[in-house]
């Protein structure tokens, strides 16, 4: 089985919102790093020298290929990616290989074979 990494950087006040949506859509589950900051294709201004960054956060999805696509594009409309400007972005990365999933490729091989 093929595995796919999913990197999301989304505003904080939606993560939970794309984690149920992730979960919906065929993910087994998520790492969160808060608190993470960055920077876009504008930086953003301050306000008498104090930064008016916004808060994001960092999800970490571990998928099965077959779901991968879709549940790339699940998490960008619920978080609104295209529509709103500096909300999050959320790439996917080939997995060469991965250990400790065993307990995944069980469940998801009846999924993937109901599918195909």
């Amino acid at each position: 089985m093929r595995f796919k990494l999913i990197v999301a950087f989304v505003d904080d006040d939606c993560t939970d919102e794309i984690l149920d949506a992730a979960r919906d859509a065929g993910a087994t589950g998520a790492t969160v790093i808060n608190h993470a900051r960055g920077e876009g294709l504008v930086k953003k201004k301050t306000f008498m020298g104090l930064g008016l960054d916004v808060q994001r956060d960092v999800i970490l999805w571990l998928v099965e290929e077959h779901m991968s696509r879709h549940i790339l594009e699940t998490i960008a409309s619920v978080g609104k990616f295209d529509t709103n400007k500096g909300r999050g972005i959320a790439i996917q990365i080939d997995v060469g290989d991965a250990v400790g999933v065993a307990h995944q490729v069980q469940e998801l091989t009846k999924e993937i074979e109901d599918q195909l």
